[in-house]
């Protein structure tokens, strides 16, 4: 793309006006004018023509793999320009998930064989950021006419959660289930992997007594197990539409997406396997099992990937292709929402074939602007009524909570602010009670 530049526009006004004055005095010199205009065209022409090197250019942005929300990161763009350096300007186009701090653009500090631009964005929303296109511009020789054209790119920065407040919670949270030498406290009688004989004790369970040891030592002999390692956790997380609405601010699928980081570290830390399984109106994310804290970082990743989503749910396709792909019995974390009986309808028969084999958890956040319509005093008229509509809304809720609890799996209502502890809580319970 070729385009005059303000000098151009500066020389055309200051030959036009004065040759415009002459024709109006002397209107057999109009000719002058038109020698002008012409001389004025041709310089742009000339000048279009050496400024070209659209073949000869070449340009690369580098910024890093991944960022947290609310973090700044620089990106460096850089041109190459081969034979005569040229000054050049730029400007990268890039998606919501980021905003420049001091602008999108500027001038390129000149190399031997280009130049470089610094740039600086801080990461808003998390997902995988990308910047898309890049505009390069410059002058010709003669300064009247910028050429510029518009390059492709593909660069793209996955915006995290931050963690680092999950971690310090995480890390309380495993202080106090864990003795003071840093092992996990192993309960007698609880788990089913055998770990050493002890004497018996009052208050021991009588199955905990290991006969024929006890004959053999001439003393009652107790057996002591330790909770089960290496359960397989699957968290899956709802993207559709009723989790793409903001609680306090934030989409409630980044809050829940928060709290499965939080019990994945949690888990990668007692030596479980972990999964990640995000799903809408079709499965999206889905990671394979890993373990070991080292897997976090893999974990984190793939969490990013999970995008916002304006569709409906499909919970029988979503929880079918899940349940197909387990292989052995495992703990189901279901981050989801809904709003009645009717729309839960189809999860509820899908959640029951899934029960038979796993342990299934579903993690839902109170509805707090609901809850706060119940019970607002009834000044007017239209406050009642909002009242008692919301009270029906969440006895529906209450009617699906119910129904999924008859079927056998747990589910945990929690605020938005407890979410995470509460679903740590209640993985240590479920493990410390072998029901993994």
């Amino acid at each position: 793309m070729i385009y005059p530049s303000g000098r151009a526009i500066w020389a055309a006004a200051a030959g036009a006006i004065p040759a415009f004055l002459v024709a109006l005095a002397l209107p057999s010199l109009w000719y002058l004018g038109l020698l002008w205009i012409c001389l004025l065209l041709a310089f742009l022409a000339v000048d279009a023509a050496a400024g070209r090197g659209r073949a000869s250019l070449s340009a690369s942005l580098d910024a890093p793999p991944q960022i947290g929300v609310g973090g700044r990161f620089n990106l460096q763009i850089a041109a190459r320009f081969a034979g005569r350096p040229r000054a050049l300007q730029a400007r990268v186009g890039h998606d919501a998930r980021l905003v420049p701090v001091a602008g999108s653009g500027g001038a390129l500090a000149p190399t031997k064989d280009g130049g470089t631009l610094d740039l600086q964005f801080e990461a808003l929303r998390r997902g995988i950021a990308s910047f898309d296109r890049l505009w390069l511009r410059w002058r010709g020789p003669f300064g009247l006419v910028w050429n510029q054209v518009v390059l492709p790119m593909d660069k793209k920065v996955a915006v995290l959660p931050d963690v680092s407040s999950a971690r310090d919670e995480a890390i309380t949270l495993l202080q106090r289930s864990a003795l003071a030498d840093g092992h996990a406290q192993r309960r007698a009688g609880q788990g089913r992997e055998f770990e050493a004989l002890k004497d018996y004790q009052p208050g021991m369970g009588r199955r905990m007594i290991d006969w024929k040891r006890s004959a053999r030592h001439g003393k009652l002999l107790a057996r002591e197990f330790r909770i089960e390692e290496n359960n397989n956790i699957v968290l899956a997380i709802d993207s559709g539409r009723l989790m793409c609405e903001p609680v306090d601010g934030v989409p409630k699928v980044d809050r829940a997406v928060t709290a499965a980081l939080l019990s994945a570290f949690i888990a990668l830390k007692g030596g479980d396997m972990v999964s990640l399984f995000s799903f809408d109106a079709r499965p999206r994310v889905t990671s394979g099992s890993v373990r070991g804290s080292a897997s976090f970082a893999m974990i984190q990743k793939r969490a990013a990937e999970i995008d916002y989503s304006s569709e409906e749910t499909n919970f029988t396709l979503a929880l079918t292709t899940l349940s197909a792909k387990l292989d052995r019995r495992s703990l189901v974390i279901v981050f989801t929402d809904f709003v009645d009986p009717i729309s839960a309808e189809l999860m509820l028969r899908t959640v029951g074939r899934l029960t038979e084999r796993h342990l299934v958890l579903f993690m839902m956040m109170k509805d707090v602007e609901l809850e706060t319509l119940a019970d607002m005093p009834p000044i007017a008229p239209e406050d009642v009524a909002r009242a008692v509509t919301a009270g029906s809304l969440l006895r529906e809720r209450q009617v699906v909570i119910g129904r999924l609890r008859l079927l056998g799996a747990h589910v945990i209502e929690a605020s938005h602010q407890r979410l995470g502890p509460a679903l740590v809580e209640r993985y240590l319970q479920l493990k410390q009670e072998d029901l993994l």
